[in-house]
């Protein structure tokens, strides 16, 4: 990725803009759009025709969430219902039963799982054998850097080390956001996470205006019959149905992010990683379901972001915060995918072997007596969807401290969340939530006692645990979970710089076999 002069786009000298047999265009030809590739962006004129794909063996492989099967759905036939006839819509049981209608050539562009690009590239060998009408896959779409691009970044700037902080300065200063005219960083600093980890606020509520929400229509009304219909089939949802929350089409998109940066981006950042019990939606966007359906593309987001900021004189916090998670963030975890392999998601550096417990991935908050877990599995039984602090510290902390198999971990949150893919779920879960990878995405575990928890929410008050106590009938079992933890691993995490102080910790504990007796006997149990 080149870093000279803002929007620069050769990706390096010498390098190909796309992997060989990849190309970027192909004119002339309908386009196959998956369900999360829905934007303009995924076609090359506004007139070309568009083949689209109901799988329904994709809903009785394993159960996911009823709001995610809506929203997938819903966006699929909502694009249909713009494109008229210049779409194709076939139902089948798998891809590759829909193609075989098929008779004239398409193209698609790079799908976003393993499974999906082994089937085009298979689809396309037997076109070229003449077995099939013939299919071209083209390079990848919808991130602020191509793969190739981030290829050559990996050989020639990384040094190395893969680093998100460096990868997003380059991404800044490659498409000219938020400079300051010098090439340096608007507010003088690349990143302002520092002043985004305030606590909740003391009134006990987040000041800002609720989010856009969409108005459900007939299509969202027969999608609903369809799922009951497939329930009674025998087919397995997890989660409950409810109100379509999120943008399904192009319009409601711009809409809904026009909203966020109207009423939401200036309050987002300070509390961003805060969590209020009756305010689950804090200041987020809510834009990571239609982004991940392929119905925004990152760069306008965060462009509109940035204009938006100055226009109205944000606070810099806010809007460096939300278009890192955008252009940072999401595009790192979008490349590592790749980078990584197929076989990063059984990584398993902390020999973590334990299967997750029915109640657990069944989103069973009644059987659960701690406040705060109790409380997230609710909201993602409830909505599909809760914020990342839930995500990471409360669903994630529980499961790295009880030693869930990370590959099924990984797999259920994909399932389990209305914004959940395999590119997204894996790297977050595997390397980030779970350190599975022993540090090639995150430098350290990411748990805690129940401290943090208490700092950051209010979801320990009225609970029957004290965060404070490690041991007894009020000990947290978070409290317990992370000394137990720390001793389990004491011998793989000793390395780490970072846990250094907490590792040390453990020699000063009186009651660490107490803690350990305890954690011992809760086993499988659910606190």
């Amino acid at each position: 990725m080149s870093t000279g002069a803002p929007g620069a786009g050769a990706p390096g000298a010498g390098a190909p803009a796309e992997p060989p047999g990849l190309p970027e265009r192909s004119p002339g030809t309908r386009r196959w759009l998956f369900a999360d590739q829905l934007g303009p962006h995924f076609l090359d004129r506004p007139e070309q025709p568009v083949l689209l794909v109901e799988s329904t063996d994709v809903l009785r492989r394993a159960p996911v969430h009823r709001r995610k099967a809506h929203l997938v759905l819903s966006a699929l036939r909502h694009r249909a219902a713009e494109l008229g006839e210049r779409a194709v819509v076939l139902r089948a049981g798998t891809y590759g039963e829909a193609l075989a209608q098929v008779g004239e050539p398409v193209s698609a562009c790079d799908p976003t799982s393993w499974g999906a690009r082994r089937l085009v590239r298979r689809l396309a060998a037997a076109g070229a054998a003449g077995e099939r009408a013939e299919v071209r896959v083209l390079a990848s779409r919808g991130f602020v850097v191509s793969e190739e691009q981030f290829g050559h970044w990996v050989r020639h700037r990384a040094r190395g080390r893969l680093l998100m902080e460096d990868f997003y300065r380059d991404v800044r200063r490659h498409h000219g956001l938020l400079l300051d005219g010098r090439g340096g960083p608007v507010g003088g600093s690349w990143n302002h996470d520092a002043a985004n980890r305030e606590p909740p606020p003391r009134s006990g509520r987040l000041e800002v205006p609720d989010p856009w929400w969409p108005v459900e229509d007939d299509v969202d009304a027969q999608v609903r019959e369809d799922l009951d219909r497939l329930q009674r089939q025998g087919v397995r949802f997890l989660g409950e149905d409810g109100p379509r929350r999120f943008a399904v089409t192009r319009a409601e998109a711009l809409a809904a992010l026009e909203h966020f940066l109207q009423h939401r981006l200036e309050a987002f950042g300070a509390h961003e990683d805060a969590v209020l019990s009756q305010q689950p939606w804090m200041a987020h966007s809510l834009l990571s379901v239609p982004q991940n359906l392929g119905l925004l593309d990152p760069l306008e987001v965060a462009r509109r972001a940035e204009e938006h900021g100055r226009a109205r004189r944000l606070r810099v916090a806010s809007v460096e915060g939300f278009v890192r998670q955008v252009v940072g963030w999401r595009s790192w975890n979008w490349h590592l995918h790749w980078h990584l392999g197929p076989g990063y998601r059984e990584s398993n550096a902390l020999r973590a072997h334990e299967p997750l417990p029915r109640w657990f991935a069944d989103l069973d908050d009644g059987a659960v007596g701690a406040n705060c877990l109790a409380h997230v599995l609710r909201g993602v039984r409830e909505e599909g969807w809760v914020h990342h602090v839930p995500r990471l510290m409360v669903l994630g902390g529980w499961a790295l401290q009880r030693r869930y198999r990370p590959a099924e971990l990984a797999d259920w949150f994909r399932r389990a969340f209305v914004d959940g893919h395999e590119w997204v779920m894996t790297t977050n879960v595997v390397g980030v939530s779970q350190h599975a990878d022993g540090g090639v995405v995150a430098t350290k575990p990411y748990t805690s006692g129940g401290a943090y928890v208490d700092r950051m929410s209010d979801l320990c008050g009225g609970c029957r645990y004290d965060p404070a106590v490690r041991v007894g009938e009020r000990a947290c079992p978070y409290t317990a979970g992370y000394w137990a933890f720390l001793h389990a691993q004491r011998e793989r995490l000793a390395a780490n710089p970072r846990l250094r102080q907490a590792l040390r910790g453990l020699d000063r504990l009186g009651d660490l076999d107490a803690v350990l007796a305890q954690e011992r006997a809760r086993g499988a149990a659910p606190p």
